[in-house]
Order: C-alpha cells, then structure tokens, then sequence
C-alpha cells in the first residue's frame, strides 16, 4: 500500500520515496559504486549509520514508514557526511521494492524487529509476506542475502516457516537447510580481508535467520532513469 500524508502532519515535510511508477535505486543515492544495500524499517537509524560509518564502500536506502523517524535519520546521515551514499526515506516498502529496480541489484537485505502487533486480527498487517520476498528475490543480486532478526520467539518460528517456504530463497543458516543464525550476524568485526561483514546493532535478537538469493524470480521491472 501506498503511504498517504496527512498536510497537517508535523513531519509531512520528510522525504518521501516517488509516489508512482518505477524507479532505480541507484537514482536515489547521489555517489559511489559499491554494493548496494537495503533496511527494511531502520527506525532510530542506530544499524544504518553504523554500517555506513564501518562500510565507506557500501550504498545503503532505508525504508521507514514513520515520518517522524524517516526525517530525523535521514538528516541525521546528513550532518555525519553519510548522505551522498545513504538515505532513508519515509515509505511502505511492501509497495516501494514492487517498484523498485534495476533487478539483481542490491547485495543484502536488513529486515531488523519487524511486525509489533501480536493479535490475530493484524496477521495480515505482517511486513514479511509472499509479496515482501517476492521483491527481494527479484532485487537481490545471485548469492545475495536477506538477514531477519527478532526478539519474540514464535515471530522467529513464523518467518522461519515462510522462509522454508520460498522457493526463490534458499537458506543460508548455520546448518544446511536452516536459515537460523546462533549469533546475530550484524556483530561480526569487520576484516581484513573485506569480507561482507555487518556492524554491529544495538539490540541483541533471540533468532536470526538468512536466506540467500537462489532461483530467481520472473517479470523484471524496467527503473526510472
């Protein structure tokens, strides 16, 4: 679903990701050439500025669906020199990444605590659904990974389960055929041999899982120029 603002919303002002139509994710970020990343809901920003300050090399978007936490964060990139390669801006990125391309393009995916509604009745406000990994199968560059996280147990057991489900990711766990981590991956200190490593997050999650790109998916999406 599309993100609609109010005019009197006190951060109607935030940037928002384009209203309509494709568009190319290297069109959102003003430099660089290295391997493009995405944070599916980046709130404070805590993951986003400190991978970015780990990672010169990386291009990071976040997509946010508070106004509030889009704007700060995205400003906040700003102020530490981080804004000509990352940005975060305020969308539904169940309806952003459907448009989003150019396809096999972004080398990871962030997908941090999602979904903080425990009631029957919001199941189908979940963020990580067919649709969801659909995009990200499309986006993902071949052997590309998608890391999820959580701190409630039976959240971990239902995105495990639609994992498993996804024949366009294959997991990428510790164990073969598993996508659960038993460390969160995001805490590994970077290398000297420049080994994809994320930085570290301020939370610590009871389950983390990783999938990787395998088949991929039909019905390309041409991006806006």
């Amino acid at each position: 679903m599309a993100l609609h603002i109010s005019s009197n919303h006190p951060y109607a002002h935030a940037e928002t990701f384009p209203a309509e139509g494709a568009v190319s994710l290297p069109g959102l970020l003003e430099e660089g050439e290295g391997p493009l990343e995405i944070e599916i809901g980046p709130g404070r920003g805590a993951f986003a500025i400190a991978r970015c300050q780990a990672r010169p090399d990386v291009r990071l978007l976040g997509l946010e669906i508070r106004l509030k936490w889009a704007h700060l964060v995205d400003e906040r990139l700003k102020k530490l020199g981080l804004g000509a390669r990352a940005r975060v801006l305020a969308a539904d990125a169940r309806d952003a990444l459907g448009r989003l391309g150019p396809d096999a393009s972004v080398a990871v995916f962030y997908l941090h605590f999602p979904d903080p509604w425990w009631k029957k009745r919001h199941e189908k406000r979940l963020v990580l659904g067919e649709p969801l990994l659909d995009s990200i199968a499309r986006l993902l560059v071949p052997g590309g990974e998608l890391f999820v996280q959580t701190d409630v147990e039976d959240r971990a057991a239902q995105y495990q389960a639609r994992l498993d489900a996804f024949a366009a990711l294959e997991p990428a766990g510790d164990a073969a055929g598993d996508a659960r981590l038993a460390a969160n991956p995001t805490r590994r200190a970077a290398t000297a041999s420049g080994a994809r490593t994320p930085t570290a997050s301020p939370c610590t999650a009871s389950a983390t899982a990783a999938a990787r790109a395998g088949a991929r998916q039909a019905g390309p999406t041409e991006p806006r120029s």
